[in-house]
């Protein structure tokens, strides 16, 4: 178990500054703030957040290296050059950091700032945990979950005092996230991806997403006594949002429905 920080328990405040699966006017990819402090992927941070605001955020935790999800963590960095006396820590899969080291802070692509203004008070840390390992950051203790996804992929879970959500990141069908949610106490929201219409079942299969049909398939099927909780659907993709809208809709599962931009929940 890593801890890091401290604070007070109550409940869990999460703000959506992005859920969709691509960026598009209208459209924002996927990024959640959670009491202002920790970042649950970073599609959607410096677009949406004032610069004190971005000041706050002492850790980022993401779900996978693919780039929507991953867009602002360089750009943060750059922002916060100069502006902060400790490092933003990076959580992430050991394939996840891997692509950030090599693929983003290489001096190529963008600068290291795990390295400015110097490697012993960097910018930003880059801390991978091991599938399996639970993380304590500061009130939160979270359960990363493998996924399935063409990369390295985790869904949380999330825990603060007595409340507890769950995030599925990017994935297709999955077993390990509805066995550990159905052991759950707590649970009070699952946020789940849901990204491309029925008719491209077949790309959603290659490419690691839910349709409405799958989404509907996983509750039904896998996660059926959900007492009450209710399923906030994100990750839709900009150019089928409103054929998504409708299927969602005709799927007809009970407590299921799509997240908007801006939306604020306490948990």
């Amino acid at each position: 178990m890593r801890t890091a920080g401290g604070g007070p328990l109550s409940s869990i405040d999460l703000k959506v500054l992005g859920c969709h699966g691509g960026q598009l006017r209208g459209h924002r990819t996927t990024s959640f703030l959670l009491d202002g402090s920790l970042a649950l992927d970073a599609g959607t941070l410096c677009q949406t957040l004032t610069l004190d605001e971005i000041l706050k955020i002492d850790h980022i935790v993401l779900t996978h290296a693919h780039f929507d999800h991953i867009k602002d963590v360089p750009l943060m960095a750059d922002l916060l050059t100069g502006r902060r006396d400790e490092p933003v820590v990076v959580h992430g899969s050991p394939e996840c950091i891997r692509t950030l080291r090599e693929h983003v802070f290489n001096d190529h692509l963008w600068p290291d700032f795990t390295t400015i203004p110097s490697a012993s008070n960097p910018v930003m840390r880059l801390e991978p945990f091991d599938l399996g390992e639970t993380l304590r950051l500061g009130e939160y203790t979270l359960h990363p979950i493998p996924v399935c996804h063409p990369v390295e992929s985790v869904g949380y879970l999330v825990e603060k005092g007595k409340s507890m959500i769950a995030l599925s990141g990017d994935t297709g069908p999955t077993d390990a996230i509805w066995t550990s949610l159905r052991n759950a106490r707590g649970l009070k929201a699952v946020l789940l991806e849901t990204s491309f219409p029925n008719a491209l079942q077949r790309l959603a299969e290659q490419s690691g997403h839910l349709t409405p049909q799958t989404m509907s398939d996983e509750l039904t099927g896998k996660f059926p006594k959900r007492n009450g909780v209710p399923v906030l659907l994100y990750h839709l993709k900009p150019a089928f949002t409103r054929q998504l809208y409708r299927e969602v809709e005709a799927a007809a599962v009970k407590g299921v429905r799509i997240l908007e931009l801006d939306e604020e929940f306490s948990f």
